[in-house]
């Protein structure tokens, strides 16, 4: 039988999503406590890799097992088997032509900054802190510019091995709470560090450092180079992925009381 899982993760203190030797990884602990649950080996399919210090709050793994478990059986089982920073939220048997990761048609992330001149201790992880004012206004202004379909090249990370660099950018939201910026990326699939290098355009031009039609002119040149810094990986959240109605998977709220 084929089962989903739809996990969420405090990345803090991973290196990354995929497995990694000697490194502690979500996919590493995810496998040991499902081999464990299942009595046999088992490799999970996710729908997204996360890099280091990267948080999930809907990631989407599915994976084969020849043991069957009621659902809830598999929730209880592996959270007791789970370090604290991981955890299962549902669980569901799906047909064999469902891929976490092929089967997705659209992938949404947040990005969450604190903007205020004082850091915080709570959100130190989980929030990228810039202490300049910044202009939500100038970077929804620049967001606006980069969506649609385009070759996203001048956002990708140096060592991103994407074959296709076109990419449909559906929406990039930018909305202020009190001292907290949040930008919303909606695409059905992203590059390697594609939302951290968008969020490092927005945010100097929000500080008035780049003019807002700067975001075009990274776009339009390909070119890495040509764009601005890579934002900390603490602010980034996976959000959600949508799949086809025929699968029936479960939806998951995320930060229902700041946003």
């Amino acid at each position: 039988m084929r089962v989903a899982l739809g996990i969420e993760y405090d990345g803090t203190e991973f290196s990354g999503w995929q497995v990694q030797p000697k490194q502690r990884t979500v996919q590493g602990c995810l496998q040991q406590a499902l081999s464990k649950v299942a009595n046999h080996s088992i490799k999970v399919v996710a729908a997204g890799r996360t890099d280091s210090g990267v948080h999930a709050l809907s990631q989407v793994v599915h994976f084969d097992t020849s043991s069957e478990r009621p659902e809830r059986n598999w929730i209880l089982g592996l959270n007791t088997n789970l370090p604290s920073d991981i955890n299962v939220v549902w669980a569901r048997e799906v047909d064999d032509d469902f891929s976490a990761r092929f089967s997705a048609v659209r992938r949404s992330y947040r990005y969450i900054l604190i903007n205020r001149v004082g850091r915080s201790s709570v959100h130190a992880d989980r929030m990228w802190w810039f202490f300049k004012p910044l202009d939500e206004q100038r970077m929804q202004d620049a967001a606006n510019l980069l969506v649609g379909h385009h070759d996203f090249s001048a956002f990708r990370a140096k060592d991103c091995q994407a074959k296709n660099t076109m990419k449909t950018m559906e929406k990039i939201k930018v909305t202020r709470k009190g001292d907290c910026i949040a930008i919303d990326v909606v695409a059905q699939s992203f590059l390697h560090h594609m939302v951290r290098n968008i969020v490092g355009v927005l945010v100097l031009i929000g500080e008035g450092k780049m003019p807002v039609e700067w975001a075009k002119q990274v776009l339009d040149s390909k070119d890495r180079g040509q764009g601005g810094i890579t934002s900390p990986p603490q602010g980034l959240y996976f959000m959600n992925v949508e799949y086809p109605a025929q699968y029936s998977l479960p939806t998951v709220s995320a930060f229902p009381v700041l946003w």
